[in-house]
């Protein structure tokens, strides 16, 4: 066909956020939306580029939504075709997404993602028969087990056929990295891609880029995640940095043009920052209704983030202040962001003396060994590892995904034992 239309949809993680019903909701109508452009815009097929679902064996009540979605664009001629991303990918076991597609709602691009490693291997292709294009993929794995798989692939027979070629891929592409990833995720260099191909469907990475492929052709698109799985991919979509929806690509005379539908508009979330720093649970409760409550242009949000500065008590109960602001009625999900609040010890005797005593005793004895940090006394080794021990102790809050909890531990952690002390120590 000289002029086609297809659809790209990545990192939907249908079922992530859960603890948070509001939120997981607020993804799945997201993805749903992202699903109902596809019919919308008339599309000859969809892909999907992996983590439809953000675990292999999702809640059904999770699922069926999303299949009935699905079996609607069957039943209107859109063919779907997907990969595996690393969340919905399980080796020797079943997922959801062998069981849609075992179904017949939708066809896997790359049937055998996992490969001998170091042993070179052809990679399979299909072709759609209405349009003559040729498409295929590599699955993503967990932990970048997938990236092994590039090293040893061969494209040339793929590469061969006539009409015009997709290849979908679930993994980070080392040239479009965000810089804060650099160093921390494994990726796969572009030119390990196969060439020549008119477009690229990205997934793994949640923010959205585009570019060309291999030796400058074709187009090279990662949409970003469709709504998002942490407080920091809800962040990029208030500043605009992810495009959360769906991408439309438009091929005339062998030309892709991709345009992006959004399904989640930055101004639905809300973002603030406030200072609680000496302030009780009641207190933060009308200091952050307060600036929930004042009049902002355009819609109201559906999404209230508020990141909470300062220092708090061992007696300031996060979960408590979760709980208060949680609104049974119509209002905006509320998600506090805890990341930049830390912790400060209260002055008087411990409630608990005979344990923390004896809690104190251990860890002085662990401190007089290598795992005191130099240059500061016994003290106050004692008192950063009572607070580092604090930290750990601390439950993840209400709705907090178990990324944004590791992040904010792994932060404070870092914090307490880097800080710069009267002493001078590690941070001075």
């Amino acid at each position: 066909m000289n002029h086609f239309r297809f659809a790209h949809l990545a990192d939907a993680h249908v079922g992530a956020w859960p603890r948070d019903l509001a939120l997981r909701t607020a993804l799945r109508e997201s993805v749903l939306r992202a699903l109902a452009q596809v019919a919308t815009e008339k599309c000859d097929f969809l892909l999907i580029a992996g983590d439809l679902f953000h675990l292999p064996s999702p809640d059904p009540a999770e699922v069926a939504p999303i299949a009935r979605a699905l079996h609607r664009l069957n039943e209107q001629g859109i063919r779907i075709y997907a990969i595996f991303g690393s969340h919905d990918y399980v080796l020797h076991e079943t997922s959801w997404l062998d069981v849609l597609s075992d179904g017949g709602l939708f066809v896997r691009v790359a049937p055998s993602p996992a490969l001998s490693e170091g042993k070179e291997w052809s990679l399979p292709w299909l072709t759609d028969e209405v349009t003559g294009t040729v498409i295929a993929g590599i699955s993503g794995r967990a932990q970048g087990l997938d990236t092994r798989a590039y090293e040893s692939m061969n494209s040339e027979e793929f590469c061969r056929q006539k009409g015009f070629h997709i290849f979908l891929y679930h993994a980070a592409v080392t040239e479009f990295l965000p810089v804060e990833l650099q160093g921390r995720v494994e990726g796969v260099p572009l030119a390990r891609l196969p060439p020549k191909c008119g477009y690229y469907a990205g997934g793994h990475i949640h923010e959205t880029y585009r570019g060309k492929g291999p030796g400058g052709e074709g187009v090279l698109v990662n949409p970003g995640a469709t709504f998002g799985t942490s407080l920091t991919d809800l962040d990029k979509i208030a500043q605009g940095r992810t495009q959360a929806g769906i991408v439309i690509v438009d091929v005339a005379d062998g030309v892709a043009r991709p345009s992006w539908k959004i399904t989640t508009e930055p101004s639905s979330i809300r973002i603030i920052d406030l200072e609680v720093q000496g302030l009780g649970v009641e207190e933060a409760v009308r200091k952050i209704q307060g600036v929930m409550d004042a009049p902002t242009s355009g819609a109201a949000p559906e999404i209230v983030i508020p990141r909470l500065h300062g220092e708090r008590t061992l007696s300031f109960d996060v979960g408590l202040l979760a709980k208060e602001l949680r609104d049974p009625g119509s209002g905006p999900a509320i998600h506090l962001d805890l990341n930049d609040l830390t912790t400060k010890e209260e002055s008087g005797p411990s409630p608990v003396a005979d344990p923390a005593d004896v809690e104190g005793s251990v860890l002085s004895s662990y401190l007089k060994g290598d795992a005191r940090l130099p240059g500061l006394s016994e003290e106050e080794n004692l008192r950063r590892a009572r607070l580092l021990l604090e930290e750990l102790r601390r439950p993840p809050s209400s709705g907090e995904s178990v990324e944004d909890y590791r992040r904010r531990v792994v932060a404070r952690g870092t914090k307490i034992l880097t800080e710069e002390g009267t002493e001078g120590g590690p941070g001075a």
